[in-house]
């Protein structure tokens, strides 16, 4: 990567509507040029995506803290959780702690489903410790990339549960997988 490079990964930071005119102008490239390093950087090194407002949505965000017993425990836990739209990501650290997951919850009931209920990774198989951490204040970006879901037309959450016959849903103190049809949410 070089200073043109960069120099285009930051204007697209800033701007991520800016044009290959407006790119080109800036980085002292023809247009073409532009599109060219910007199609060479999406195939090996950038991904340009629609990020959420999380403040201005009003959805909660929580990193969890956990301590998995061992490599197949944490495997079959990353696979099972690999399409749950509530993981904004997944982190796998050293320490006591091994692994961190940043999620998001819509409001305070629907995080504590999250962290309770069959669906949650606290239940899962290998799970020595949890801890759960609602974030109070994001500071310089409030943009994350929370996966929104066009079609709900599926039964199953891609972790496998079935919001349907939960008891949380029933009682309306959980607003179900947003990538189902149960769904009750605002994405």
């Amino acid at each position: 990567m070089d200073e043109k490079d960069r120099k285009i990964i930051s204007i697209l930071q800033r701007n991520g509507k800016a044009t290959l005119a407006e790119m080109a102008e800036e980085v002292g490239l023809s247009a073409m040029g532009v599109k060219k390093r910007l199609d060479k950087l999406e195939k090996e090194k950038i991904k340009i995506t629609a990020l959420l407002n999380v403040e201005k949505l009003k959805i909660i965000t929580a990193i969890i803290a956990m301590e998995v017993e061992n490599a197949e425990a944490l495997k079959r836990l990353l696979k099972r959780f690999e399409n749950c739209p509530r993981i904004i990501k997944f982190f796998v650290t050293t320490g006591g702690y091994n692994l961190f997951a940043l999620i998001f919850a819509e409001d305070y009931h629907s995080l504590e489903s999250v962290s309770i209920e069959k669906c949650s990774l606290r239940s899962q198989p290998g799970i020595r410790r949890y801890e759960i951490y609602p974030i109070q204040e994001i500071y310089y970006d409030s943009y994350l990339d929370i996966k929104v879901v066009a079609d709900k037309s599926r039964e199953i959450a891609p972790c496998g549960v079935f919001c349907g016959d939960c008891m949380r849903y029933e009682v309306k103190r959980c607003l179900g997988c947003p990538a189902t049809k149960f769904y009750r949410g605002k994405l």
